[in-house]
């Protein structure tokens, strides 16, 4: 039997950037999907995602007849103070030198595919996002010589996130809105949301 959902105060607006995380997952014989516990990404300082797809219109009696629309997924950019070292190694596939204490960006390495948490603030509450399925380009290069002042650069990471088969469905991404529960919302960081097929 399904319980009724409560409505509460939705937010009017969003803003801010805060509590990046990142978790990696690997994909069993049987398709079952399992993540890593999250890893936060200190210094969040903004990100953009652009939708992927694009609407196809079919045509006849002289109208557009039907609108088949594809969701691809977004390619998106996230700046942030630095690169953790553990997320160039688990994301970016760059190599750790243990004996040397040097960390190699090697030519032919892959970066783990990850999760990526996060939330926007709100005026009541802040909603909280994962994108499930997610893979990073190396960043750019780039630092100024040092003036009058200390000017600091954040890198900029650019993702593409896409679709991927969890359970019964392909999903892009998963939010939080007023009606999710406190047990959902409050381990939002801790594993990586999924839906169980338990009845309530």
């Amino acid at each position: 039997m399904k319980l009724d959902i409560q409505y509460f105060a939705e937010n009017k607006v969003e803003y801010g950037l805060s509590n990046v995380h990142y978790a990696t997952y690997t994909t069993g014989a049987d398709g079952t999907i399992t993540f890593d516990k999250p890893i936060p990404i200190p210094g969040a300082v903004s990100m953009t995602g652009d939708p992927v797809g694009e609407a196809t219109k079919f045509f006849a009696d002289n109208m557009v007849y039907y609108v088949a629309k594809s969701n691809q997924g977004y390619e998106a950019t996230l700046s942030i103070a630095t690169i953790p070292q553990q997320f160039a190694i688990d994301a970016l596939g760059e190599e750790l030198d243990e004996v040397d204490g040097v960390i190699n960006e090697v030519a032919d390495a892959q970066g783990k595919p990850f999760a990526l948490l996060f939330q926007f603030e709100g005026d009541v509450k802040a909603t909280r996002h994962i994108m499930y399925n997610c893979t990073a380009n190396r960043p750019s290069l780039n630092g100024n010589t040092k003036t009058e002042s200390t000017e600091i650069t954040p890198n900029e990471l650019t993702l593409t996130a896409a679709p991927i088969k969890i359970g019964d469905k392909t999903l892009v991404k998963t939010k939080t809105t007023s009606a999710t529960t406190a047990a959902i919302y409050d381990s939002w960081f801790d594993t990586v949301y999924q839906k169980t097929n338990a009845t309530p």
